[in-house]
């Protein structure tokens, strides 16, 4: 028997190898498996504040200038000069275009010679007539004949008037559409001008907000030129009348440009403010959504822990907490899918 014992010890020390090797192979496995199990996760949190949550609607819009004219000629004649440049600024009655007026010039100084003729005879007449040395009815023929020149007078200098034509208002010129010596037909387009230092904008709204957009509302607008500006105006009509077809609002913005940045037909992304809450927000990447309801993690000694919120109305990125959170609890808006209630964390910057 001891030499069946004997014969067996090289098994059995082969089998107690065997059993060292599993174990060895198996410890890295389970020590990994312990490490992961306890495996700290980085975060990134903001704290749970009130901040203010502006209620806006949003609309596209259509740069007007405040006043708009095409320049236009009364007469018909040869251009004599252009005073103006493409894309001046001009100021109210500066002259632009005049127009030959060597004959109605004439008519004028004609008349007015007339005129001091005729009256140095009324004045004459006048006199005789105290003397009783003529007629009223002399005088009261020589009063309609002084009458009749200074209508016709009248007349031949606004004649003159036509032939210079000037800007009707301050504002900025657009292109020249005649030259010098060339000749121009009454109603012909000589240029165009606009009072762009305040600008109107129209937009429409859904009629389901015509209740609340008021007068002296406050809006913001953006144009794709200036993407780093904002431009802010106010509301200053309102269409009374809905559009049957669209079901929309016509609303009329007025915006100060005085660096004439802003051009007529430019377009505008608007913001109209309606109205501004302290409210306590957070980003939508912090919201877990779980069938119908709401849940965040908030960080407490090193640790997740998971809260359930009620969501209020939400922007671009943005959601309104209305219960659930109080005030300075560090939520977990980075990192938030990685975690489940009670893991360790690390906040990160």
């Amino acid at each position: 028997m001891s030499q069946s014992f004997s014969s067996r010890i090289p098994l059995l020390i082969l089998l107690a190898a065997l059993l060292a090797l599993l174990a060895y192979l198996n410890w890295p496995q389970a020590e990994v498996s312990k490490q992961k199990h306890q495996r700290i996760i980085s975060v990134t949190t903001v704290n749970a504040e009130k901040t203010a949550f502006r209620d806006v609607i949003d609309a596209l819009g259509n740069v007007r200038a405040n006043e708009q004219v095409q320049i236009t000629s009364q007469s018909s004649d040869i251009v004599e000069r252009v005073s103006f440049d493409d894309g001046q600024v001009v100021e109210k009655g500066q002259l632009l275009v005049q127009l030959n007026n060597v004959e109605e010039v004439a008519k004028v100084k004609e008349l007015e010679a007339n005129l001091a003729e005729s009256v140095s005879q009324l004045n004459r007449f006048q006199g005789l007539l105290d003397k009783k040395a003529t007629s009223k009815s002399q005088v009261e023929e020589q009063e309609a004949k002084t009458k009749a020149i200074s209508a016709q007078l009248l007349s031949a200098r606004a004649k003159v008037s036509e032939r210079r034509i000037t800007a009707p208002f301050h504002g900025v010129i657009g292109f020249k559409e005649i030259s010098v010596g060339s000749f121009v037909e009454s109603a012909d387009v000589i240029t165009t001008l606009d009072d762009i230092a305040i600008v109107k904008v129209d937009f429409s709204v859904p009629e389901r907000f015509f209740t609340t957009i008021k007068i002296d509302l406050p809006i913001i607008a953006r144009n794709s030129a200036y993407q780093q500006q904002t431009f802010m105006g106010k509301i200053t009509s309102v269409d009374p009348r809905i559009d049957t077809d669209t079901r929309m609002v016509r609303v009329r913005a007025q915006i100060s440009n005085d660096d004439f940045k802003l051009r007529p037909g430019m377009l505008l992304t608007i913001e109209v403010e309606r109205n501004v809450e302290q409210v306590m927000q957070l980003p939508e990447s912090a919201i877990i959504p779980i069938q119908k309801r709401h849940f965040v993690f908030v960080v407490e000694d090193s640790k997740a822990l998971r809260k359930e919120v009620i969501v209020g109305r939400r922007k671009p990125g943005i959601v309104e907490i209305t219960s659930g959170l109080a005030l300075n609890e560090k939520v977990v808006i980075e990192g938030a899918l990685k975690l489940r209630d009670g893991s360790q964390v690390a906040i990160s910057e």
